[in-house]
């Protein structure tokens, strides 16, 4: 089965981020695949690699990085989610004539269209948040 995860919080605002990476890490380990994680709203700060996590909590944004690594997952930033929460990467810093950019890939950032695609090439689509 092939899945679509769309994270709408924050990742220390609640446990919806946490809930959505062990699903993640259940769905994988029973041998099905994640066709895109979809990062709207709030969630997408799950993006932000200047957070700094303390030496002994979990780097959220380095785990969803190497669980896409790992297993070639897109994940995809609503870019109108990010912009007004100041989460750009370097093509929307530029455009923006900002020196500062607070996404590297593998996250990028793009349109709703990532996600009407994933909904139309996913089995199932799960929303964590709200």
């Amino acid at each position: 089965m092939n899945y679509t995860l769309n994270i709408l919080s924050a990742p220390y605002s609640n446990q919806s981020s946490d809930t959505a990476y062990q699903f993640a890490k259940a769905v994988l380990a029973r041998g099905h695949s994640i066709y895109r994680v979809f990062l709207f709203g709030e969630g997408v700060y799950n993006a932000n690699h200047l957070t700094c996590s303390p030496q002994d909590e979990t780097n959220k944004f380095q785990r969803w990085s190497d669980l896409a690594h790992e297993f070639d997952i897109d994940l995809v930033v609503c870019v109108a989610s990010a912009l007004k929460r100041g989460i750009l990467d370097q093509t929307e810093s530029t455009r923006a004539d900002l020196n500062q950019y607070s996404t590297i890939p593998p996250f990028d950032i793009s349109g709703l269209g990532q996600l009407y695609d994933a909904i139309a090439h996913s089995d199932r689509v799960v929303s964590f948040g709200r």
